[in-house]
């Protein structure tokens, strides 16, 4: 049985419904209780469990044998994923399928770049059997920009840097393969959308499924930390965004695309026009 945790994130949902629909025992991780709720009325083997509570996560390991271990970027990621490792470890867990980040790097400036680095070297000392994968931005992370963007600006600290942005569900699309199929043991697949995207193509592009004209504006720091902060972004997750448009991407250090979404599942990740067309509705601020 796989552990799926994060299953109510886009990538844990998209994974959910792929194991259900091809009928793999499988078991969701969730930390609310209207999401375990909704689940089980889904009709999934759902239970609580929580990365800082040990006994939470013991409970939910009990009788699997592969683990889908993703979590959002927060200042106790690091230690979170850590202690889900250890636990799995404990509780004879055979396999464990990550996600980390296409920029994880000990050194990195960017905080949930270096938490990244330090979970995978972590998972890889572990002596269970893994495979990391390692995507680019996603695609979703625009959905926090809908309401300058519903006024016909995106504004981004990104320069003219280039992006191979991926649809979180393709990374669900990945996961699916990976834990179902027997060779991708030891493997590190770093996971891209199908072309590569500057933040004006990005505009230009939600125009397109908009119907109406984005205009990209390149701000300062200080200016684009102002808006993150006073749309609820905490001061860690501000710090750490500007470093990693205004460092990474604005300075051209992102990596460039492969084919690896398309190689493990036969099937063409989703392009950014795509993903914009079917948030439009997001995107003009009518949800």
């Amino acid at each position: 049985m796989i552990l799926v945790t994060g299953a109510t994130s886009v990538i844990g949902q998209k994974l959910c419904q792929l194991l259900a629909e091809n009928k793999k025992a499988f078991r969701a991780m969730c930390r609310k209780e209207d999401q375990l709720e909704k689940l089980r009325k889904q009709g999934i083997d759902a239970v609580l469990g929580n990365f800082e509570d040990t006994d939470s996560l013991r409970s939910a390991m009990k009788g699997c044998t592969s683990l889908f271990l993703v979590s959002p970027p927060n200042e106790n990621q690091l230690e979170c994923e850590t202690k889900a490792i250890n636990v799995a470890k404990q509780e004879q867990i055979a396999y464990i399928v990550r996600v980390s980040a296409s920029d994880a790097n000990l050194r990195s400036s960017v905080p949930w770049a270096k938490a990244h680095a330090h979970i995978d070297h972590h998972l890889r000392a572990s002596g269970i059997a893994w495979t990391i994968l390692k995507p680019t931005a996603f695609m979703q992370n625009f959905l926090t920009l809908t309401k300058p963007i519903s006024k016909g600006f995106l504004p981004q600290v990104g320069g003219k840097g280039l992006v191979g942005y991926i649809d979180a569900q393709d990374i669900g699309r990945v996961a699916y393969h990976v834990l179902t199929e027997a060779h991708h043991k030891r493997a590190t697949y770093y996971l891209n959308g199908p072309e590569v995207l500057d933040m004006k193509e990005i505009a230009s592009q939600i125009s397109n499924a908009v119907g109406k004209k984005i205009r990209y504006i390149n701000l300062p720091s200080f200016a684009f930390r102002v808006l993150l902060r006073a749309s609820g972004a905490s001061r860690w997750l501000a710090n750490g965004l500007i470093e990693q448009y205004a460092e990474v991407v604005a300075k051209n250090h992102d990596h460039d695309l492969g084919e690896e979404v398309f190689r493990l599942t036969n099937h063409h990740p989703r392009s950014f026009l795509e993903f914009a067309k079917e948030n439009k509705d997001e995107f003009l601020n009518k949800k």
